[in-house]
């Protein structure tokens, strides 16, 4: 006699590792699918923000990617790809289901590569929701398999953006509860080290004058 999808997942309760061997029945691996999320961002650098979403991420999805997107697009970046990947590493060692990676390209081509199910994306306002919905329409459309997840930012840091720090730094105002504190001390030792920079090409070239 055929046994029910109900005594079916009453096994899946009571007997997980007999379930875990397990490859005939399409059911049985559905419950076993892991749920691999990419959290993809320029992190330039990563804000309280970000790692608000990145560990309310960890909880819901059972692997979470935290991907460093190569944009040849954006003006001059404040770090490298490899100090935002250390930062992220140093920030989220904790998270074991957490890893760090960079990637460029088209964000659904990376999501295959990686098995991924869905992507992470966090909404601060309605313009960011318009944007939004437009790129996951058509990461969508390009690939129906992996979902967009939107998540709404804690209130605290509802306005807070990679962008906004880099102009506070610039100017020499405060960061405390914008970014974790050694980001903030790698982040005023950048700028210091570019003002340093430019001042020096501004000098060299009033000479040449």
């Amino acid at each position: 006699m055929p046994r029910t999808a109900s005594a079916v997942f009453r096994d899946c309760v009571q007997r997980p590792a007999r379930i875990k061997s397990s490859r005939g029945n399409p059911f049985l691996r559905g419950l076993l699918k892991d749920i691999v999320a990419i959290y993809p961002g320029s992190f330039d650098p990563v804000t309280n923000g970000h790692l608000d979403l990145i560990h309310r991420g960890s909880k819901l999805f059972d692997r979470l990617i935290v991907a460093i997107a190569r944009n040849m697009d954006k003006a001059e970046p404040l770090f490298e790809m490899d100090e935002r990947k250390e930062m992220l590493e140093a920030m989220t060692s904790e998270l074991d289901n957490v890893s760090v990676d960079i990637f460029e390209g088209l964000l659904v081509q990376y999501c295959v590569e990686k098995n991924a199910n869905a992507v992470l994306r966090g909404i601060r306002a309605v313009s960011d929701y318009e944007f939004e919905l437009q790129m996951a329409l058509m990461n969508r459309k390009m690939e129906p398999r992996v979902e967009t997840v939107f998540m709404m930012p804690a209130e605290k840091y509802s306005y807070l953006s990679s962008r906004i720090v880099r102009e506070i730094a610039n100017l020499g105002g405060p960061l405390t509860g914008l970014v974790p504190e050694m980001v903030e001390e790698r982040v005023r030792r950048k700028i210091a080290q570019k003002q340093t920079y430019a001042a020096g090409l501004h000098l060299k070239r009033r000479a040449k004058s």
